[in-house]
């Protein structure tokens, strides 16, 4: 399906997929909460960074901004907007012909809005950028694909001078807006949902199953070779492949680095303990997974082993896995993880003396605790949910997250039981 072709395949799944979704749609989905973020910010001395996942839908924001600052009076030639994945600004690769090509086009009376899309690409960029932020008038905007983005010496050089955001792809609520989905019809769109995932493009595909699978192909193996495989010098894909198959079919139970290390070298490979780690940081560097870390409640204190990683998005995981129903529970998790942290929380995962709380989520509201589960109709099921959440000695919300439709809310001493849908489309 997917192996050491990764970059010829792709690019070839990517570009037959993108012109499929050019065809077949040429409205954006809005990113409206992404879009405030950018607009309550506008004009301010501060650099804003957008980091994500390749095609989560950064680009399309920059779009849509300019847009809105098109209707709101600025007009066209105090807006420059670069994408240094295009032929076009293959010579702006090196941070001086970036600059220069940049500076020669500021406004001198009024603001000039600066739009760098992918901007990792240009060699050593963080000396354009400090150069440009640095001008007066000039309002700058950058996204990146990689959590390195603002690592090491860019960090260091703009250390207090930037403000970032890290964007998803598509929540539930935005995937049913953007497809005006009645409500009668929300169950059969969240499987669609959870097989097929959530970037943007893909919910423009009206569930074609061949165009859907091209276009994740083609983002996979990108992500694998331009954000991975090239940044590391890897040559042979089919060890990180391996890695990645691991995570996939362990998202939302617990992983070490010497775990993943004996099944690979029980396979016939030889890899060492400290290279499968460079190879997780990467993999989470590149957004394609995030690590939730354990933290013990009663002793009040992060655990070093055993965290758990999830996945960006559940139709790359299907793609790559062919994964069955038998494994909802762990996808319904992986979802209701990732909007979590669109909804601003840090996240950890509870322990509880042998007892396991799937997340601990904290946002400047306060925090509160979850159980994620496909279904607790059986009453031994039930019980072993609600028991660890019932162990917490202290009084923040207890939320038990279920598919099931009877009861749709239920209370159990304090602990809320929701429909995961209902909760999803929620505030």
């Amino acid at each position: 399906m997917i192996e050491n072709t990764l970059d010829f395949f792709g690019n070839f799944c990517y570009a037959n997929s993108e012109r499929a979704v050019d065809d077949m749609s040429s409205k954006f989905v809005q990113r409206q909460n992404y879009l405030e973020w950018l607009k309550s910010w506008r004009e301010k001395q501060l650099i804003k960074v957008v980091a994500g996942v390749r095609r989560c839908g950064k680009s399309t924001l920059f779009k849509l901004y300019i847009d809105w600052l098109l209707e709101n009076g600025v007009s066209p030639a105090q807006i420059i907007s670069i994408n240094l994945e295009e032929l076009e600004h293959e010579n702006l690769l090196h941070y001086r012909a970036l600059y220069d090509y940049i500076k020669a086009r500021l406004c001198k009376d009024n603001y000039t809005y600066v739009f760098i899309d992918e901007v990792q690409n240009c060699k050593e960029y963080e000396k354009a950028v400090d150069s440009l932020f640095v001008k007066d008038n000039v309002d700058v905007y950058i996204t990146g694909s990689n959590a390195y983005l603002l690592s090491g010496e860019l960090a260091t050089l703009l250390s207090g001078r930037y403000v970032q955001i890290s964007m998803l792809p598509l929540s539930f609520k935005e995937y049913v807006a953007f497809k005006g989905v009645e409500e009668k019809d929300l169950s059969v769109t969240f499987q669609t949902y959870l097989r097929y995932g959530a970037f943007p493009a893909v919910a423009t595909l009206n569930e074609r199953e061949d165009l859907i699978y091209s276009y994740l192909d083609g983002i996979y193996s990108s992500i694998l070779v331009k954000d991975v495989a090239t940044r590391l010098g890897i040559t042979d894909i089919s060890v990180l492949t391996s890695i990645v198959k691991f995570l996939f079919s362990n998202v939302g139970s617990p992983v070490s680095v010497k775990k993943i290390t004996d099944t690979i070298n029980s396979s016939g490979r030889t890899i060492s303990v400290n290279t499968v780690d460079k190879y997780l940081h990467a993999l989470c560097d590149s957004f394609l997974f995030y690590k939730a870390e354990r933290y013990d409640i009663r002793g009040r204190q992060h655990l070093k082993t055993q965290g758990k990683y999830y996945a960006v998005d559940s139709g790359l995981r299907e793609r790559l896995l062919a994964s069955s129903t038998a494994d909802l529970g762990h996808v319904l998790e992986n979802t209701v993880y990732l909007e979590l942290l669109r909804r601003g929380a840090k996240v950890n995962i509870g322990k509880m003396a042998e007892k396991e709380i799937d997340f601990i989520a904290e946002t400047a509201s306060g925090t509160t605790y979850y159980q994620v589960s496909a279904s607790v109709l059986d009453a031994s099921t039930l019980k072993r949910e609600l028991e660890p959440l019932q162990r917490i000695p202290d009084h923040h919300p207890k939320v038990l997250l279920t598919l099931d439709e009877i009861p749709r809310t239920a209370n159990y001493d304090g602990i809320r039981q929701l429909h995961v849908v209902d909760w999803l489309l929620g505030e």
